[in-house]
């Protein structure tokens, strides 16, 4: 996968985790390739830096998630860690408390986000990507939970979006027997949304990241918020949400300026208010 000319790198967890942004996109890498970008906690923490840094900064419109190397967007968690962190119960519950609240940044983010997928997509890994609001891979990438050959529980949250995304009888598939599946697989079950090849896998990311980036940003914003109040149990769907965010579109300068960019035939400049 190519690198991008960008802003100046900035790193967190002592490199293994670094940002760049260009135009209007962030990109996190995942920069352990040594254990296939598999996640310490240390890596945990870091990347809820990074997406805390990218969400704040008003210029990013779209972050993209990716794995250094080649070989792995992430592996899983560092199983070299775990006789240190998830050696019984009560380390595994803060192990599990301190690496949740960065997924949940995740979870929750404003902005839209990529997965860009090439190898191993494992474990944690595949948590990650499935936070994400949309997954690209290569024809190369494995998918796979392996939490029933580690004698692990794999969480609540992972497998709700599981689920949500590949059905309760494929959930159960994976999981009981922990095997792994390629990236046509993936497509097949819902689980990944396009696949290109290895030498237009970054070209194809950063073409769609820079279609969302163009686009009405409160738009985008409503459509984020309006699908995540779907995919809950009606009792507890956020209905004045749906309706501020689309009020705040229509009385958006952006609306203004989509209507007055069609009729003049040209491409509307959004600015996000």
């Amino acid at each position: 996968m190519s690198d991008i000319s960008s802003t100046a790198e900035t790193a967190y967890a002592d490199g293994k985790i670094l940002t760049h942004t260009t135009s209007g996109v962030g990109v996190i890498t995942f920069n352990n390739p040594d254990k296939r970008n598999a996640m310490s906690l240390e890596m945990w923490e870091g990347f809820g830096a990074a997406l805390t840094s990218l969400r704040d900064d008003d210029t990013v419109r779209v972050v993209i998630l990716r794995g250094a190397g080649g070989k792995a967007f992430v592996s899983g968690a560092d199983i070299s860690q775990f006789e240190k962190t998830r050696h019984n119960a009560a380390a595994s519950e803060e192990y599990a408390r301190r690496s949740a609240a960065q997924r949940a940044l995740l979870a929750d983010y404003p902005k839209p986000t990529i997965a860009c997928i090439q190898g191993f997509c494992l474990g944690g890994g595949m948590q990650v990507a499935m936070l994400a609001d949309i997954r690209i891979a290569s024809p190369d990438s494995q998918f796979g939970i392996p939490a029933a050959r580690l004698g692990i529980a794999y969480g609540y949250d992972g497998l709700r979006y599981l689920v949500s995304l590949v059905g309760p009888s494929w959930a159960r598939l994976l999981m009981y027997t922990g095997m792994r599946i390629d990236s046509a697989e993936a497509l097949r079950i819902g689980l990944v949304e396009r696949i290109f090849p290895v030498d237009d896998l970054w070209a194809e990311t950063m073409g769609l990241a820079h279609t969302i980036s163009e686009n009405a940003p409160l738009a985008i914003k409503a459509a984020k918020i309006t699908i995540a109040q779907v995919l809950k149990d009606e009792s507890q769907r956020d209905m004045d949400a749906i309706k501020a965010i689309g009020n705040a579109c229509m009385d958006s300068q952006d609306f203004r300026e989509g209507r007055q960019a069609f009729m003049e035939k040209r491409r509307p400049k959004f600015q996000g208010r």
